[in-house]
């Protein structure tokens, strides 16, 4: 017969079992997504039009910019901009007109293309 557990031993017990789960904000997977866009040309467009003002953007020359967030790590996330679960379909959506989601966003509506802001979203996807 297996003694019953201690009052300290459960709470310790039930402790590791919690924070074995939290990850501080972190994820610890990586999203494999499938974007109908090109990655390099994507590169392009945010160095055309000087996301890195505003953005660190991994991979990009100059974009140093600490108004908007980092993106460093993008295909990591489970949210965009504090408001969508990440998918493409909803990167894209966020790409092209961000006040549609977030009224009050700083993020300019820079007037991608479709086609553009699915290249964009695919070089950042390739941020991991």
């Amino acid at each position: 017969m297996k003694a019953p557990l201690t009052v300290e031993a459960f709470l310790l017990l039930a402790a590791f079992t919690t924070l074995a789960g939290c990850t501080g904000g972190k994820v610890t997977k990586s999203y494999d997504v499938a974007v109908d866009g090109n990655p390099n040309r994507g590169k392009q467009v945010i160095e055309q039009y000087g996301c890195g003002a505003c953005h660190t953007i991994p991979g990009v020359p100059a974009a140093r910019g600490v108004v908007g967030p980092p993106l460093t790590s993008l295909a990591q996330r489970t949210m965009l901009a504090g408001e969508l679960p990440n998918s493409p379909a909803n990167l894209v959506r966020w790409i092209e007109n961000p006040s549609a989601i977030e009224p009050k966003t700083a993020m300019p509506t820079l007037g991608l293309t479709d086609s553009q802001a699915r290249d964009v979203a695919a070089y950042l996807y390739t941020l991991r």
